[in-house]
């Protein structure tokens, strides 16, 4: 159900909120239990809805800049670069037509009940006559009064007399709450049709500078250096701008005419006042009223609402029973004082209440006027949408409150909605209306969480009503009641992606903050971590790439931590296209992937890489130690593989798991090794029982070895050790040790030569006994290791095959370490020595 656009279901049989089983509309006061306000301490609560449904999440895709955004109201917004094929077509300019019709669209409801009288516009001929000649010389003007002076009438009529000046007409704006930025792209909208393509910076820019409007601004509230943007930007339009005394002045380069609007002479007061009661005034009524203009210093907002005083005056003399049930002599009663009240002669207001009549006014309204006003005051000044006070105050005919409101002179237009007149919220807040304030914005936080989420609701009108959606928001964050922030993080996940689907992205980014502070405040990690993706898109969107890669790196930590993958997913895709578009390095937080790799969590293991691998040679730097290692590579991808386009897996954090896993492949080949240490010796044990393995190597080696821990006089040995050489197995299991010339040894040693340690013997002896090298004069180049042939199996340790003979490979030389380093240690890995056909590891 769209409370703006009522359809036909919203009488039907099945909405017991808006009419009877029977078709018939409900009476005032007659409200349905679904709809009835619950009293509550201090206040009343949210109606209850019922039991709701889940609704489709509503995906709006559309074009910003250069990107594609994709609102996804689940996961996260998801961006990407626009495909060529979906790149819009430039901007069409709107017509006469089609540009009168949207200011129609955008302009404020016609409050329900009878018309209001029309006002003449009095002592204004010479300002209204010197800004329409202004304008039409292309001078850009800055109107400034006091609030309830007139402006906006007076920008009503100059905005009629030049309707027909600029090629693209006027166009009306509204600066309340409003950057220079927002009113860029409201200018952009009302001059062009673009449908769901929002342009970047530079596209805007290039947009707004041909257009030539002259541009009614009312409500401004900036000035200095962001005025002087706003006028650089559009160079061919004509702006009118109505502003207040308070807001900054602009620069001395803007050359901006000044025109000054004070108040009404005394006989314009007293005229208005007759227009507004529609009558002469007595002597004593315009007596009052000379002593009012003395006090309001002319302000025509004050004789409106004065004659709006005189005309409840008027009914009460003519039927004392028209406020029945308010007790005159109460302190609300506007006429009361200490005389009594006979039905004919009722006294006039005090010069005080007159200057100030907002609390004396609302005394006289309906119970439901009585209670909007209570919920504006509630939302900082805001009126909601006369749509919505039938559910907002518990009254299907609420929604003509609006009308007793403005014919009061309590409301004033900002844009397409109203809000209290100026000094309004200040008078009824003293009088007592803001009492229950933070109940009543927490009703209107669950209203607008319900009706934001429904299907029917178009962004359109979301967007309308964008700031009471965010002063209601604002009451509530940050709360200490119980639930407040809650129902303000509710109202934020179902506000912001329609908020972004109808390009109001000031609003959008309004809602987002007080959507992350509210969900910090309750705890609600997931929903913080949301608003979080969702402020990184959109500073990625609106290019600040910096405040993009932070917000999205606090939103990828976050949905880690609660296993969230496909929110994890979003994230990391939008963060790597920061990093492709500011052309830094990929955040720690970006797992390196292709696409369709799994998703690696922070507390997951890292695991090896699984495929075809090849050999490969690394050296690992250590405090302490120098080792070779051999570790499996993973191969290059296939020509079908690569087809998908992956980026290189070795990014950022990567290069430290590399480092880790060929760490663990080290570690483990040293374990391997010290296994196999022992199951050859306990093999020697058995196959000499004569003596022991250390026996035999001392007998091989006893002619000529130097001792096994080093050259006696403390030099370090010269020789292969820091080469990085690796020694690969004999085809039969034994290992051969080669000379320094590459040739085996197999005589003596010189007396002055360093041996390696001893090579602990396999299974069956060697052919030769093992000598230690001789002393090279520099170190050899290292050789790739090449792959031994499988072990034999234990049927054929006594013959070997010719095979075996004749492919044995050529004896390299052992590896010599000093002492400091320890003995080098060759062997197989354990997982080799059980399969037999894996390359040695040696450390």
């Amino acid at each position: 159900m769209d409370p703006t656009h009522r359809g036909p279901e919203e009488y039907g049989r099945d909405n017991d909120g808006f009419g009877t089983p029977d078709g018939r509309r409900r009476p005032s006061g007659d409200v349905s239990p679904s709809s009835q306000l619950r009293s509550g301490r201090g206040g009343p609560v949210a109606p209850d809805f019922g039991q709701q449904t889940s609704q489709q999440a509503r995906v709006v895709r559309l074009i910003s800049g250069d990107y594609l955004l994709t609102v996804n109201p689940v996961d996260g917004s998801e961006v990407e670069l626009c495909p060529p094929g979906e790149q819009p077509d430039p901007p069409a300019r709107r017509t006469a037509a089609e540009r009168t019709d949207r200011e129609r669209a955008t302009a404020p409801p016609v409050p329900a009940g009878p018309p209001a009288p029309q006002l003449p516009l009095l002592e204004r001929a010479e300002e209204r006559e010197r800004l329409a000649r202004l304008l039409a010389r292309g001078h850009s003007v800055r109107l400034t009064g006091p609030a309830g002076s007139g402006r906006t009438a007076l920008l009503d009529a100059v905005a009629a007399d030049c309707a027909d000046l600029a090629p693209d007409g006027v166009v009306r704006l509204c600066g309340h709450k409003r950057t220079a930025t927002d009113l860029l792209y409201g200018l952009f909208e009302a001059v062009y049709e673009a449908p769901l393509h929002r342009p970047d910076r530079a596209g805007l820019l290039d947009s707004v500078r041909t257009i030539g409007a002259v541009v009614v601004l009312d409500d401004l509230e900036f000035g200095g250096a962001a005025l002087e943007e706003l006028l650089d930007a559009t160079p061919e339009c004509a702006f009118l701008f109505a502003t207040t005394p308070d807001v900054a002045a602009p620069t001395g380069d803007s050359h901006l005419e000044e025109v000054v609007l004070s108040g009404l002479g005394r006989g314009s007061s007293l005229e208005l006042l007759e227009n507004v009661v529609e009558r002469a005034l007595t002597d004593e009524e315009a007596n009052w009223a000379g002593d009012l203009w003395f006090e309001s210093e002319g302000l025509p907002l004050r004789f409106v609402q004065a004659g709006a005083l005189l005309r409840q005056r008027d009914m009460l003399r003519t039927d004392p029973e028209a406020y029945d049930g308010l007790d005159l002599r109460s302190t609300e009663a506007p006429f009361g004082h200490d005389e009594d009240i006979d039905g004919v002669h009722i006294p006039l207001p005090s010069l005080g209440e007159g200057a100030a009549p907002a609390a004396l006014l609302a005394s006289r309204l309906s119970g439901a006027a009585r209670d909007t006003l209570r919920f504006a005051v509630a939302l900082g000044g805001e009126v909601p949408h006369q749509a919505h006070l039938p559910a907002l105050v518990g009254d299907t005919h609420a929604d003509a409150a609006l009308g007793e409101l403005a014919g009061c002179g309590l409301l004033s237009p900002a844009g397409p909605r109203y809000r209290l007149a100026a000094g309004v919220a200040a008078q009824l807040a003293a009088a007592g209306y803001d009492g229950d304030s933070t109940d009543r914005a927490r009703t209107a936080v669950q209203h607008y969480a319900w009706w934001a989420g429904h299907p029917s609701v178009t962004p359109a009108r979301v967007t309308a009503e964008a700031d009471a959606i965010v002063a209601a928001m604002a009451q509530l964050v940050p709360g200490e009641g119980a639930g407040q922030t809650s129902a303000a993080v509710l109202l934020a996940r179902s506000a912001s992606p329609v908020l972004a689907a109808g390009l109001h992205w000031g609003a959008w980014e309004r809602v987002l903050r007080l959507g992350q502070e509210a969900a910090r405040i309750a705890g609600e990690v997931a929903e913080e971590a949301y608003f979080h993706h969702e402020l990184g898109v959109l500073a990625l969107c609106t290019g600040n790439p910096d405040r993009a890669r932070a917000e999205l790196e606090t939103s990828i930590s976050m949905r880690g931590a609660l296993a969230d993958k496909s929110g994890a997913v979003a994230g990391r895709r939008a963060l790597a296209l920061v990093a492709d578009r500011s052309g830094g390095s990929l955040p720690d937080v970006l797992a390196p992937m292709g696409d369709g790799a799994p998703v690696p969590w922070p507390d997951e293991p890292v695991r090896p890489p699984v495929g075809p691998t090849t050999g490969v040679t690394q050296t690992l730097s250590r405090p302490y130690e120098e080792a070779t290692a051999v570790m499996a590579r993973q191969s290059a991808p296939s020509a079908a593989g690569g087809a998908r386009g992956g980026r290189p897996a070795v990014l950022g954090k990567a290069r430290r798991n590399s480092v880790a896993v060929g760490a663990g492949v080290l570690l483990a080949g040293v374990l391997g090794t010290v296994v196999v240490l022992g199951l050859n010796s306990g093999g020697d044990a058995q196959g000499n029982p004569g003596g022991t393995s250390e026996d035999s190597v001392s007998q091989d080696d006893s002619g000529n070895e130097a001792p096994a821990d080093g050259p006696t006089d403390g030099s370090a040995p010269a020789g292969p050790a820091s080469s990085g050489v690796a020694v690969t197995p004999g085809s039969s299991g034994s290992e051969v040790t080669p000379s320094a010339s590459g040739t085996p040894s197999g005589g003596s040693a010189e007396p002055g030569d360093t041996p390696s340690s001893a090579a602990p013997s396999s299974g069956r002896p060697s052919s030769q006994p093992p000598t230690g090298p001789s002393r090279s004069p520099s170190p050899t180049k290292p050789t790739p290791t090449k792959p031994s042939s499988p072990p034999p199996s234990p049927s054929d340790t006594d013959s070997p095959s010719p095979t075996e003979t004749a492919t044995e490979p050529e004896p390299t030389e052992p590896d010599t370490s000093d002492s400091a380093s320890g003995p080098s240690l060759t062997s197989s890995s354990p997982a080799a020595a059980a399969s037999g056909d894996s390359g040695p590891i040696v450390v």
